[in-house]
């Protein structure tokens, strides 16, 4: 019992802290306390450190305090990595699949070698001298694959559905029509003759499928569009858009040139196909 009241009357004593002058011993700051006050200071002085410090090895301090967090951040990183990765490989695999399928149509396949592979324009020019039955242009296989079938596409001119004859398209260049389309011949598309270093637009909203060089027609593009339309762009100087991507109705894809075997001087050799056969680009487009 004495020990408590001795504990009681320690905490509760007033004690009376005195600051004087050194000089002339005045009194400046006295101050008042009780040792129960001191303690309760120091407790609460003691909580809010701890709940300072918690709060910031927790966040701003984390990455020194918390030994899992690099690991955490590691992790973190390595599982958006892996979700961009899947998505990208998703959407290449999908445009892939998709330039096969339109490749299937346009062309077959000799010896399991693809014969859209891209030729250097230099190394064309010094097998100049090769026969024209070894080599494997998008334009002979093009006019082997249909050379049967020409004449069923004859009346696709007067037949397209109403959704296609409603579609406003682009003209490609401005020029004159100097080859008409004429698949008696052969003869897949239009010529058209324009100025030198021409622009060369795309006629509607699409995508690249094929942005190479062949032995024939030299710089080729060709746009896949919608309602099962492909425009084809022949004979360039220099293609600006490259496979995969997305141009629009009126965009400039390419320059007017002279490339290629098959040709006599600068001109576009333009085509459109509908449904998987060649049709008359006047039809569409007003030149």
């Amino acid at each position: 019992m004495k020990n408590k009241k001795t504990l009681s009357n320690w905490l509760t004593t007033k004690y009376l802290l005195i600051i004087r002058n050194e000089e002339n011993l005045s009194e400046k700051s006295p101050f008042s306390f009780t040792y129960a006050k001191v303690v309760v200071f120091f407790f609460a002085i003691l909580t809010v450190l701890l709940i300072l410090s918690l709060y910031l090895s927790t966040t701003i301090m984390k990455q020194w305090f918390d030994p899992r967090h690099s690991t955490l951040e590691a992790n973190k990183k390595l599982l958006q990595l892996s979700i961009k990765i899947d998505s990208l490989t998703y959407e290449v695999e999908r445009k892939q699949l998709f330039i096969n399928n339109f490749k299937s149509i346009l062309m077959e396949e000799f010896d399991g070698v693809n014969t859209l592979e891209t030729r250097d324009p230099q190394i064309t020019e010094t097998r100049s001298g090769i026969a024209r039955d070894e080599l494997l242009p998008i334009d002979s296989l093009i006019r082997k694959e249909f050379e049967e079938t020409g004449e069923e596409y004859l009346g696709l001119n007067t037949q397209y559905s109403q959704e296609i004859q409603e579609v406003f398209f682009f003209s490609p260049i401005a020029g004159i029509v100097s080859g008409p389309f004429d698949l008696s011949k052969d003869h897949f598309g239009i010529d058209i003759v324009a100025k030198t270093d021409e622009p060369v637009k795309s006629i509607a909203d699409g995508s690249v499928i094929i942005a190479d060089w062949t032995q024939d027609s030299g710089y080729v593009i060709t746009i896949q569009h919608r309602n099962n339309l492909i425009s084809v762009y022949k004979h360039n100087a220099a293609l600006l858009k490259k496979v995969g991507n997305f141009v629009s109705a009126g965009e400039i894809i390419a320059i007017i040139g002279n490339t290629g075997d098959l040709t006599t001087g600068p001109h576009l050799h333009f085509e459109i196909w509908y449904n998987g056969g060649p049709v008359n680009p006047e039809d569409f487009v007003s030149f």
